[in-house]
């Protein structure tokens, strides 16, 4: 049983590092990080990101200067695009979130 127990700590730690990249969250360093991928390249991933607002699908990975199809195919397992996050509605204001207040009591004409 403890020989078993580095081996479990190992695969634990490195779960993270076979996971794709996210092309829509990944930094520039984690793209320098892979193979095939500098500097030049890595930004040119974040600017392709920017101008059309995030990336759809992995495919559009191959729309990037300077990303061939041979350099795709090296990559593409390395790479995923998460389903874009809901965004939550807006919290209402605090005098939105209370109910109107209504008048108890008896009104007297005259007063």
């Amino acid at each position: 049983m403890l020989k078993l127990l580095p081996a479990l700590a190992l695969a634990l730690f490195m779960q993270p590092a076979l996971a794709a990249l996210d092309l829509n969250t990944a930094t520039k360093d984690e793209l320098v990080a892979l193979p095939g991928i500098g500097p030049a390249k890595a930004q040119a991933i974040l600017d392709y990101r920017t101008q059309h607002n995030g990336f759809q699908r992995v495919e559009e990975l191959k729309d990037v200067k300077g990303i061939g199809a041979k350099r795709y195919e090296k990559l593409k397992a390395e790479f995923s695009v998460a389903p874009p996050r809901a965004t939550a509605a807006p919290k209402p204001s605090r005098a939105e979130s209370k109910p109107p207040r209504v008048a108890s009591g008896e009104v007297k004409p005259g007063k």
